[in-house]
């Protein structure tokens, strides 16, 4: 079998020759930002939105990304032709680039980029079949003026303590509030919950990230003629909700049945959530919706 090429500054290097320095800035410090895309069937799902997201991450870190977005697009489907992958779980890294053990970014004169190309799976397929088990972490999301989850940063501490505390009590994931008490989102999904038959999701100004899927999902239930509310939620709202689900890149939609011990509607993925998921996979791999390689 083929070693794994892994995409660093412009060259195609084997997985075990793909090295950064230990004085890269995105090591030392988290100082970097990056993307989770999905290809399906030889198309990268939303590379375009993806890219945008990714441009104005660097830009709010006054981080200089080396290629331009046509350059970077080649890079992304250069890296996927040389591992042969039709279907892929895609990740891109801008680093601010070597500097010294100082923090100063001012030391780093060139920022890296890193580009995997692989497959990814957060869950056993029969449990998000059954749909998963999640708590209210008391982990609070970081302010929107401190590390903004607006920019989809390489620091991620503040969702690992939430998923610690999520395996420490034996449930899938976890859920965040900010510091006013509304419901953020998951450690590295948006979160939906289905009310009435209208959809609900927190908006970025809570602390949420904007999702690529969760755009999508927007999208689709509109076609489908479901209502859709962006606007703050409370913990009590996803509690009493009648289906609960997170989307993502690499989650793409899981349906919630326990919320902090509690069953959320008939304790089964919902009518609602199945119905989203399965058009959203036909929006996935819609040739339409993506950049065929």
């Amino acid at each position: 079998m083929a070693e794994q090429m892994i995409y660093i500054d412009g060259k195609l290097l084997p997985k075990s020759e793909a090295h950064v320095s230990v004085f890269d800035h995105g090591f030392l410090y988290g100082d970097g930002v990056f993307e989770g895309i999905r290809a399906y069937n030889s198309v990268v799902f939303k590379l375009d939105e993806h890219l945008e997201r990714l441009y104005a991450s660097a830009k709010t870190l006054m981080l200089e990304v080396p290629l331009t977005r046509d350059q970077m697009r080649e890079a992304v489907i250069s890296t996927l032709k040389a591992n042969g992958l039709r279907d892929a779980y895609i990740r891109l890294i801008v680093t601010r680039g070597v500097g010294d053990l100082g923090l100063d970014p001012r030391k780093c004169p060139k920022s890296s980029v890193i580009i995997i190309a692989g497959t990814i799976s957060l869950m056993a397929k029969e449990t998000v079949e059954r749909g998963i088990k999640t708590l209210i972490t008391w982990v609070r999301r970081d302010p929107i003026d401190g590390t903004s989850h607006e920019v989809k940063s390489m620091n991620y501490l503040n969702s690992i303590l939430a998923k610690i505390e999520a395996n420490n009590f034996g449930v899938d994931e976890a859920i965040f509030l900010n510091h006013q008490g509304y419901v953020c989102e998951g450690t590295a999904e948006n979160v939906f919950i289905v009310k009435r038959g209208r959809l609900i999701t927190p908006p970025t100004y809570t602390g949420a990230l904007a999702g690529i899927t969760q755009q999508a999902v927007i999208e689709v239930a509109g076609r489908a003629g479901i209502q859709v509310e962006v606007r703050p939620m409370s913990a009590s709202e996803v509690f009493n909700a009648d289906e609960v689900f997170f989307t993502g890149t690499a989650a793409e939609i899981i349906p919630v049945t326990i919320v902090n011990g509690r069953t959320i509607g008939d304790g089964k993925p919902g009518k609602t959530t199945l119905k989203l998921r399965g058009m959203f996979m036909e929006y996935a791999l819609d040739p339409s919706n993506g950049t065929r390689y």
